[in-house]
């Protein structure tokens, strides 16, 4: 989470700080959760592209205290999660530090819920933007697909598949994808995702894989492999997938930047986690030490400080 002044403004970020999750992306599942009642009998779970954390914060959560479970149940519940970034450690979360595509990360997951399969699988995962939204939906298409594509070797059958998703031009293809492994797709929008952002969350049940499927992360999703014809696409994609929006009109508006209670007692609370590690941790050593200016400027004297900011934001 940010420290800007628009993110201090922004009613989710600070509830986020305030009731202890790493990002204010864990409302989002939650209420998810309301709305579909996902995480009912679960208790085996793996949260793709966890980092930093939020989505596994809430699986731990809401795992570990269902009512429906005994408690010889619960101390079974398992969570996993994965990421090629290194993550702060979670009570009761396994984590596995690698990449979606590869096998070898799959069989770890099964191996740690030995040789058993996952009843639910997350995925939060989403591109560094570019600002080019063709490149940016094509992006988050593919890590869509990769999280798809190794819930087919851990989901197991009748499980549940949850995933961001950008509500682009193109994505009735992926919504054709989806419904051959998952006979109910819904796409839901939580009330704390913004309204101006395309993103969405596609809400996958009852898993089971076509006839003659065996999942490979070597050759594309879907191939000729199996009885699955392009007309069957063609058909799946004459199918309207039902969008449902969780929550009411009496809930906080996640586009509308709420002014701050300010009285004596007033804090301004720090992120719950800081980022370990983050990708981007190179370039604020650049910026902050005024390190970005070409070589040629450097040379000569004549750099440009407002310039190479702005290139380095």
């Amino acid at each position: 989470m940010g420290k800007s002044s628009k993110d201090k403004r922004d009613i989710y970020y600070r509830q986020a700080k305030e009731e202890g999750w790493r990002a204010r992306s864990a409302f989002k599942l939650l209420q998810i959760d309301e709305e579909f009642t996902i995480f009912k009998g679960v208790t085996r779970a793996v949260d793709l592209c966890a980092a930093p954390g939020s989505w596994s914060q809430v699986l731990s959560k809401k795992l570990r205290n269902q009512e429906n479970l005994s408690e010889a149940e619960q101390s079974k519940v398992k969570i996993v999660a994965v990421d090629l970034q290194a993550m702060a450690p979670l009570d009761g979360v396994i984590q596995i530090q690698g990449d979606i595509t590869s096998v070898s990360t799959a069989n770890r997951i099964i191996d740690y819920f030995e040789g058993e399969k996952a009843d639910l699988v997350v995925c939060d995962g989403a591109p560094d933007v570019t600002g080019q939204h063709d490149l940016d939906e094509y992006f988050q298409a593919q890590l869509l697909l990769a999280a798809l594509n190794i819930t087919n070797h851990v989901l197991k059958s009748g499980g549940t598949f949850i995933a961001k998703i950008f509500r682009g031009k193109d994505v009735s293809l992926l919504y054709s994808q989806l419904r051959v492994f998952f006979p109910n797709v819904t796409i839901s929008k939580p009330r704390s995702s913004r309204n101006s952002s395309i993103e969405a969350f596609v809400v996958c049940r009852n898993y089971s894989q076509p006839e003659g499927f065996t999942p490979t992360m070597t050759n594309p999703l879907l191939n000729n492999d199996y009885e699955l014809s392009f007309i069957d696409l063609q058909e799946e994609n004459q199918i309207i997938i039902p969008f449902v929006a969780c929550g009411d009109l009496s809930a906080y508006d996640a586009d509308m930047n709420y002014p701050l209670q300010k009285t004596e007692d007033y804090k301004q609370l720090p992120p719950t986690q800081a980022p370990i590690d983050p990708p981007y941790k190179t370039a604020c050593y650049l910026k902050r030490n005024n390190l970005l200016k070409p070589k040629s400027e450097t040379s000569n004297g004549n750099s440009n400080n407002d310039e190479t900011v702005q290139s380095g934001d």
